[in-house]
C-alpha cells in the first residue's frame, strides 16, 4: 500500500519539479523582449526570494536530498535574476539608452501612444489573439511540462537504485526547521498581494501569465506529492507549512490569472468598439 502511495507522491514530485524548472521563464523572457521589468512589484520579488531563502534554509537544516538543495539555489538565483532586471532596464531609461520604452500603464511618455499595440512580447496580448487561443496555448504548455516530470520519475526507476525498500516518512518535529518552514510559506503567500494591488494599475501589462499557470500547477502536484506519500497526522502536522505556503497561494494565484482574463476581455471589447466604422 504504502508503495503505490510512494509511487504517486514521486510522480507528483517529479512533475512539481519540472514546473517549477521552468516558472520563472516566461517572465524572464516577457522583460527582455520588452526591456522593462515594470510589470513586476518590487515587494512581490522581494517576498517571493525570502520565501525561497528560507526554503533554502529548510533543506539544508532538514538534510534534505542534494538535489532539493540545489533546486533552492536555482530558485534563489531566478528571483535575483529578476531584481537585476527590473534593475538594469530602469537604469537604461535613466541613462538614456533604453530607445524604445516598454508600455507599461503608469509610466506615459511621449512614445506611448505610438508603441502600445507593437510592443506587445507576448502574443497572447495581441487584439488577434482570443481567449480561447490562449487557453489552448497553456494547456499545451501545461500537458508538455506535466509529460516531462512523468518522463522524469520513469528515467529515475530505471536507474539502478541500491534502496529497495523506502522507509516511512520521518514525523518527528524540528522547531528549527519548522519556524523556517512557516516563515517561508507566510512569505509565499504575502507575496502575491503586493502583485494583485498593482495589477489593478497596470491591467497586468508586463506581467507574464504563464509565471502563475506554472506556479499553480507546481504547488498542486507539491502538495499532492506530500499527502500521496502519507496521510499520518503527525506527519501532515510536520509538514503543514509546506501545505499551507503552497496549497493557499494557488487560490492567489487564481486571482492573478482572473485579473489576467478580464483585462484581456475588457481590451478585446475595446478593440471590438475602436474597430466599428463610426
Amino acid at each position: 500500500m504504502f508503495g503505490q502511495g510512494n509511487a504517486a507522491s514521486s510522480v507528483f514530485g517529479w512533475i512539481s519539479i519540472a514546473c517549477w524548472i521552468v516558472v520563472y521563464s516566461p517572465q524572464i523572457i516577457e522583460n527582455y523582449q520588452l526591456e522593462s521589468g515594470e510589470g513586476l512589484s518590487l515587494l512581490f520579488i522581494y517576498v517571493w526570494l525570502l520565501g525561497d531563502v528560507c526554503n533554502l534554509m529548510g533543506a539544508v537544516m532538514a538534510g534534505l536530498l542534494p538535489t532539493v538543495i540545489i533546486l533552492g539555489v536555482y530558485y534563489t538565483l531566478c528571483d535575483t535574476t529578476l531584481l537585476c532586471q527590473v534593475y538594469y532596464y530602469r537604469w537604461k531609461r535613466q541613462t538614456g539608452q533604453h530607445v524604445v520604452p516598454a508600455h507599461i500603464p503608469g509610466e506615459v511618455s511621449e512614445e506611448t501612444c505610438l508603441i502600445a499595440d507593437s510592443r506587445s512580447a507576448d502574443p497572447s496580448e495581441r487584439p488577434g489573439s482570443s481567449i480561447t487561443q490562449i487557453f489552448v496555448r497553456y494547456l499545451a504548455a501545461v500537458s508538455f511540462v506535466s509529460a516531462a516530470g512523468v518522463a522524469a520519475y520513469c528515467i529515475s526507476n530505471w536507474l539502478p537504485n541500491d534502496d529497495t525498500s523506502p522507509a516511512l516518512p520521518d514525523t518527528k518535529l524540528d522547531w528549527h526547521v519548522q519556524l523556517i518552514g512557516w516563515t517561508s510559506a507566510t512569505a509565499y503567500l504575502f507575496a502575491r498581494l503586493p502583485q494583485i494591488v498593482k495589477n489593478f494599475k497596470t491591467r497586468c501589462e508586463g506581467l507574464a501569465p504563464g509565471l502563475f499557470v506554472f506556479s499553480i500547477l507546481g504547488n498542486t502536484t507539491y502538495v499532492l506529492s506530500i499527502i500521496a506519500a502519507s496521510r499520518d497526522v503527525d506527519y501532515l502536522i510536520r509538514n503543514a507549512s509546506w501545505l499551507a505556503g503552497s496549497g493557499l497561494t494557488v487560490f492567489l494565484d487564481i486571482l492573478v490569472l482572473g485579473q489576467f482574463f478580464y483585462y484581456g476581455f475588457i481590451s478585446g471589447q475595446r478593440g471590438w468598439i475602436d474597430r466599428v466604422p463610426a
